[in-house]
């Protein structure tokens, strides 16, 4: 199956993987199985068939078998609602309390999403053209703007380097500088200029258009163009024209706030003197390219709406979902496209930030939606993590 689940997520460098939190005990698994429906509904949707909730069970138990992964959740729904949702682990190495389906997590590149879509918006409104180079809409904030379209940034052909790759951003695995960042570099506030800045010192992979290179820097320039077009942070156009809305009521977009606020598992990294609690960081270290914090309901119930023409007209959607050549077929306008196991087509994203890993996607035509959130302490999905997500995606999808 072509969905790696941080294959295209990472926000940040990467987390040092010597030594391991070891598993946690599979606790607080909840079944939430909908009715069977026999009727095709007023909108032609149905009929509601459930899902194989012993499979489900069994598959976010299992990615707690990776080294290093204390919590998975996960949540399956249909037409955006919940069929069936479990959690399992522990949200809290210290107290042990069992993990909730309902708590709360960072979501790194998930973000990318809500972002896009504003852009989208704008885009619709005759406010901003997918063709407009960014000297146009933003002068002077990368070289080889004019060359440089607000398309190539959203669907990663701008070529521009990564500044998550910048050792600057984060601890990489010497011991001493891993210290360092949990002792004072993950309280670092970025601003979206430094971080442009810390990529543009450094030469671009390819010219404008020519391949495909996954790049933070990208969405935070984007992040940017969306102020300057809109008088307004990204952060509060994601809230006024998605947040709100749709009333996800688990979901924010902070700028500063360290902590993750109402219930919520605890993110971790290994350390030679034992797992680290990572939860709490500045999240300017993402930018609009990863600060976001959602929940599995909200993450599902954004897709559904997305998908469902609900957030962007037929013809935004219709650009978010072409695909960039260079990319293989895998990513359009901040949505990547993967393939279930049962050969349909799911769209959605995937996300990495110190001490979480995340996915959403759902079938375009809206019969199942998954989402998932696994505590794990590297960007790479431990490979017993990745086989039973593979087991989940099999049963959210291919079965009922």
């Amino acid at each position: 199956m072509a969905l790696a689940l941080a294959g295209a997520g990472l926000v940040g460098a990467a987390a040092p993987t010597a030594g391991a939190l070891g598993t946690a005990a599979p606790t607080a698994v909840v079944a939430v199985t909908g009715p069977r429906d026999t009727a095709v509904d007023a909108a032609g949707r149905g009929p509601r068939t459930g899902v194989d909730a012993r499979a489900l069970e069994a598959s976010v138990r299992g990615m707690l078998a990776g080294d290093g992964v204390t919590a998975s959740l996960a949540r399956v729904g249909e037409y955006g609602r919940t069929l069936w949702k479990g959690a399992a682990g522990t949200a809290d190495v210290t107290t042990g309390a069992p993990a909730s389906p309902d708590g709360r997590f960072r979501i790194g590149s998930l973000t990318k999403s809500f972002v896009s879509t504003v852009v989208l918006q704008l885009v619709a409104e005759g406010r901003l053209g997918l063709d407009d180079p960014v000297e146009k809409l933003l002068p002077g904030a990368v070289p080889n703007g004019a060359n440089i379209t607000l398309r190539q940034l959203l669907n990663h052909t701008s070529g521009l380097f990564d500044f998550a790759d910048d050792p600057a951003l984060g601890p990489g695995k010497d011991p001493v500088k891993v210290q360092e960042w949990l002792d004072t570099g993950r309280w670092t506030r970025w601003t979206p200029q430094q971080l442009i800045a810390l990529a543009n010192a450094h030469p671009p992979y390819f010219a404008p258009g020519q391949e495909f290179h996954y790049s933070n820097t990208n969405y935070v320039v984007v992040g940017q163009i969306v102020q300057r077009a809109t008088g307004r942070s990204w952060q509060q156009e994601v809230e006024r024209r998605i947040i709100r809305p749709l009333g996800l009521t688990g979901t924010s977009m902070p700028v500063h706030e360290t902590a993750i606020a109402g219930p919520h598992a605890h993110g971790y990294l290994a350390h030679p003197g034992g797992p680290t609690d990572v939860t709490r960081l500045d999240p300017s270290m993402a930018d609009a390219a990863g600060a976001g914090i959602s929940t599995t309901a909200d993450l599902n119930t954004f897709i559904t709406a997305l998908l469902g023409r609900r957030l962007l007209p037929r013809p935004q959607l219709a650009e978010m979902t072409t695909v960039a050549p260079q990319s293989d077929g895998r990513y359009g306008l901040g949505l990547e496209r993967a393939t279930t196991p049962c050969g349909g087509t799911l769209w959605g994203h995937t996300g990495s930030i110190h001490g979480y890993l995340t996915a959403v996607f759902s079938t375009a035509d809206l019969r199942r939606q998954f989402a998932v959130a696994i505590n794990a302490d590297g960007e790479q999905l431990p490979r017993a993590t990745g086989e039973a997500y593979g087991k989940l995606v099999d049963a959210a999808t291919c079965t009922g």
